[in-house]
């Protein structure tokens, strides 16, 4: 084997060590994150009132404040680019006031904002004949209304029915909330923590007979709430973020083969798609090759040079 071919040969497979080295996705392990606000700066979310009054960000609290009433059809929200597939939406909520009657409603939601009227996946916090409980909700993008609450249903029909002990929240405490969809599963579920202690204080499912698509806003609002005016739900909510799965590239070996004239072989990587995100505010950027696998590459590179210099003086 002559010099040039040798070359050629580890220089190839140092490239190979860098093409098999996996792609780290945006956020999380595990998640991509398309949106998320903590309100430190003026989330710019849109809503059908005076801002001043209803829906509006609070900058010496760092919150988002709200005050729903029904009957109003008042709403406040923030494009997201989501179509179809598994979604995870968190957010935290310290509810100040939530009179008789009233509802806290916050989740996603095609154009229409409507908790009526498909598609939409909500949480929800209420205070009426059961006291205060929270809910899980969602009407399909073919308009059938799925609901699991916190109170207990032991003694009621139905297998996917709650079964656990009724549980209730309380005024000016934050609780964390989280909203996951498997879209293989067809599993919607809610989560709802203390934030101080990290406890979880309910969580519950719902198993959807299609799969959800057509959402692509994150809203709060009482549109479809047709009830008694002049009751309020209001409080802040903080840190919100919307995930879909990450996109993880899978680990590709190639092979050179080696012939009496080599042709150049560029290693190829499959691309892993982008998701963006149409507001302003930055995601979390992809990982670059770490500094060993950079390292071997030039280590191979610079081996390469030796043997070459090793062969010129023989």
């Amino acid at each position: 084997m002559n010099t040039r071919k040798i070359l050629f040969t580890l220089i190839v497979a140092a490239c190979c060590l860098l093409a098999v080295h996996p792609i780290q996705a945006q956020g999380s392990e595990d998640q991509a994150t398309i949106y998320q606000t903590s309100f430190a700066s003026d989330p710019r979310w849109i809503t059908n009132t005076d801002p001043s009054s209803s829906f509006y960000w609070a900058p010496e609290l760092g919150r988002y404040y709200l005050s729903i009433e029904p009957s109003t059809g008042t709403y406040a929200y923030i494009p997201v680019s989501y179509e179809r597939g598994s979604f995870t939406l968190e957010y935290d909520i310290i509810l100040t006031r939530i009179d008789e009657g009233a509802t806290f409603r916050m989740g996603l939601s095609g154009s229409d904002m409507d908790a009526t009227k498909g598609p939409n996946v909500l949480s929800m916090f209420t205070n009426a004949k059961y006291g205060r409980i929270m809910w899980l909700h969602v009407v399909t993008p073919g308009n059938k209304l799925l609901e699991v609450n916190s109170k207990s249903a032991a003694n009621e029909m139905g297998p996917d029915a709650y079964k656990g002990p009724t549980v209730t929240y309380d005024l000016n405490k934050t609780y964390h909330v989280w909203i996951n969809y498997d879209d293989n599963t067809r599993i919607l579920s809610m989560k709802v923590n203390e934030l101080q202690s990290g406890k979880e204080i309910w969580g519950y499912f719902i198993k959807i007979t299609e799969n959800l698509q057509g959402m692509n806003r994150i809203y709060l609002g009482s549109k479809g709430d047709y009830g008694q005016m002049g009751i309020y739900a209001q409080g802040y909510i903080d840190n919100v973020r919307l995930m879909f799965p990450a996109a993880v590239s899978a680990t590709q070996e190639e092979t050179v083969p080696v012939t009496a004239e080599p042709t150049p072989v560029i290693p190829t990587k499959k691309p892993t798609p982008k998701l963006t995100s149409p507001t302003p505010y930055p995601t979390d950027t992809p990982q670059s090759p770490s500094s060993g696998i950079l390292a071997v590459a030039a280590l191979g590179i610079t081996g390469a040079l030796g043997c070459i210099r090793a062969m010129k003086k023989d």
